[in-house]
């Protein structure tokens, strides 16, 4: 079974981003880097979650190549900045992943990803 077969498609890819959203939300750090509008964040956010999980190309598709670090150039990113991203993608994992090494094989893999961003 794929990665994104075993959190459940599309559909468990949305969950864990409905988890996670809050989080960053109230995180002192990055919440503030989010809009309040954050439904189209979470849109985007499910269709490329669901393409780096290894499911079809739906933000490819939709957006073109992701090319997420020139996307976020705006943003002032610190390690910081990537620390507080993970612990709310950890937290939510964990409320929606019940296999403890899966969820440690997804932190690894999204762990490169968020500390891609820094440029600060």
């Amino acid at each position: 079974m794929t990665l994104i077969e075993t959190l459940g498609g599309v559909e468990g890819v949305r969950r864990i981003v409905e988890s996670f959203y809050p989080k960053v939300l109230k995180d002192p750090l990055i919440g503030p880097l989010f809009p309040e509008d954050i439904d189209p964040v979470m849109d985007k956010q499910t269709l490329f979650l669901t393409q780096f999980f290894g499911g079809e190309p739906l933000y490819t598709e939709q957006y073109g190549h992701p090319r997420m670090r020139a996307r976020h150039m705006h943003v002032q990113i610190t390690n910081d900045h990537a620390n507080a991203w993970l612990r709310c993608m950890d937290q939510a994992l964990a409320e929606n992943v019940a296999d403890e090494a899966l969820r440690e094989m997804i932190m690894e893999r999204l762990s490169g990803s968020a500390y891609f961003f820094v440029n600060a």
